[in-house]
């Protein structure tokens, strides 16, 4: 009795879900659903790139002013890390040796001849220092920059996709049939089980 029940549980619930499908399909084309349909149906895929990015791909796919100025800012973005990767490998490898440096002088057992390696290695670091603090003071301008130039795209790509959410959700309205006829099958089965003895 038990398997019937839930059998019939289990057909109804297929059933409800049929009917909201066919119930909300899409009235107009829009760039939400174009997303949705250019991503593979494997929902890790579509969870794996930002829904966000997926709807103003499709908004700039047939706008070549808007395609134009995303390029610019991707090209950019690459060309930042390009640049800055050459300077921070150096300015990385003196900071590295000057660091490893003062660990080694501690190994000297030789009192005078330790404090002489640390005043060489300390003079040395502050030329370094000096000599690339204008360096730094660019790279930090240039971080700063591409700081602002991520919150301005990012804030751009999402007023650019609000208006696509909107159409998508004016194309598949929420209505409550199918759920209020699911909730009253419910209740009838309910009812039916509290009266079997």
């Amino acid at each position: 009795m038990k398997k019937i029940l839930f059998a019939s549980v289990m057909a109804l619930s297929l059933l409800s879900c049929r009917e909201s499908k066919t119930e909300n399909a899409p009235i107009v084309e829009n760039a939400v659903d174009n997303a949705k349909s250019s991503v593979s149906s494997s929902l890790e895929s579509y969870r794996g790139e930002n829904l966000i990015d997926q709807i103003y791909s499709e908004v700039i796919k047939n706008d070549k002013n808007l395609k134009a100025l995303d390029d610019k800012v991707r090209k950019n973005i690459e060309e930042t890390e390009k640049v800055l990767e050459v300077y921070d490998r150096i300015l990385s490898m003196s900071e590295s040796y000057y660091q490893q440096a003062g660990y080694k002088t501690k190994s000297i057992t030789d009192s005078l001849m330790k404090k002489q390696v640390e005043t060489e290695v300390k003079i040395s670091a502050d030329q370094y220092n000096l000599k690339t603090g204008n360096i730094k003071a660019l790279i930090a301008q240039i971080n700063k920059n591409n700081e602002t130039l991520n919150n301005l795209y990012v804030a751009f790509k999402i007023r650019k996709t609000l208006l696509e959410i909107e159409k998508y959700q004016n194309a598949h309205p929420l209505k409550t049939d199918s759920l209020d006829n699911f909730i009253k099958k419910q209740n009838r089965l309910m009812e039916e089980l509290k009266h079997i003895k």
